[in-house]
């Protein structure tokens, strides 16, 4: 298949693995990748040193395109950047910040930038940037998300009419039909986070990995809205936040509740009970674990698939 996406990505599908934190290394970016969708390192749980193995040990495992996510909010994103440069890694994905900061200074090295965002809004301030392509993530994604609660349904048509950058559409997208939606509302492609992570080569715990298929509808809810909202499977932790927001905690008192590494705590060494699980909605659709090139050849089977059913 070849559209604005996979052109712009040089793959053969219009398939983007997630760049999530505590679950996608060298080891999952490259095997997206040589299946053919593109693969992305998550920086944003990794000190400079580490990004710099990994996206090193990538460039050894794959001849293809793969790229690196960088949360704009992390504190030594400078460094971030510079080593994306020198080591020559020709796709960024950037998020959860504004665009101006860096796509010029990208740009200049011939890299090819894509913003995440989650309103039209935000996607126009992209384009205006110089961004390439951005990633539209609804309100059913894991991770960072939209205050605004706009699901991908409705993201994904605004935003088409909002840009004339390809759209990349996220968020509640692990199956082919689910990737058939997204593209009949106009999106060029689609990126997938959470399935990949009950995916044999993701970095995350296995027994966080176990909690994803085992998931069920409801077993999620966004939280930490004054601060930056993530959606987390309910546990311990998350009841804890929760009654700390009934209670009309502070921004203070969230940061204080969330600490330091609770994320890593939750999703890397699977401490499953007071760790951060970040997960989106789509979990409850995931029922196994397998290889990274199985997830990708399964979503684009089923997607052909869905095209050529007839309508009931």
């Amino acid at each position: 298949m070849q559209n604005r996406v996979t052109r712009l990505f040089n793959t053969s599908y219009p398939i983007v693995q997630a760049g999530m934190i505590w679950a996608s290394g060298w080891r999952l970016a490259s095997a997206v990748s040589n299946a053919g969708a593109l693969g992305l390192i998550g920086s944003g749980s990794m000190y400079p040193d580490v990004l710099k193995e990994h996206i090193q040990k990538c460039k050894a495992a794959t001849d293809k395109p793969f790229g690196v996510n960088v949360p704009l909010l992390y504190p030594d994103i400078d460094k971030h950047i510079d080593i994306i440069i020198k080591e020559k890694v020709p796709i960024v994905f950037t998020s959860a910040g504004n665009p101006k900061t860096w796509t010029g200074i990208l740009k200049q090295h011939n890299i090819t930038v894509v913003h995440v965002v989650s309103s039209s809004k935000f996607a126009v301030k992209a384009q205006e940037a110089g961004c390439d392509a951005v990633v539209a993530e609804g309100f059913e994604a894991g991770g960072h998300n939209g205050r605004e609660e706009t699901t991908t349904m409705v993201l994904i048509p605004a935003i088409c009419e909002a840009v004339s950058i390809p759209v990349i559409a996220a968020g509640g997208i692990a199956t082919g039909r689910q990737m058939l939606a997204a593209m009949v509302l106009g999106a060029d492609g689609v990126q997938v986070g959470s399935r990949f992570v009950a995916s044999a080569e993701a970095s995350s715990h296995q027994d966080f990995k176990n909690l994803v298929v085992n998931a069920k509808e409801g077993d999620t809810q966004l939280a930490l809205k004054k601060l930056t909202p993530v959606r987390l499977l309910k546990n311990e932790f998350y009841n804890q936040v929760n009654e700390a927001e009934k209670k009309g905690a502070t921004e203070e008192e969230l940061q204080k509740l969330l600490g330091r590494g609770r994320a890593k705590k939750g999703m890397f060494e699977g401490k499953i009970d007071d760790g951060e699980l970040e997960i989106g909605q789509v979990s409850a659709l995931i029922k196994n674990i397998q290889p990274a090139a199985e997830i990708v050849k399964e979503i684009y089977t089923s997607y052909e698939e869905a095209l050529r059913q007839p309508v009931k």
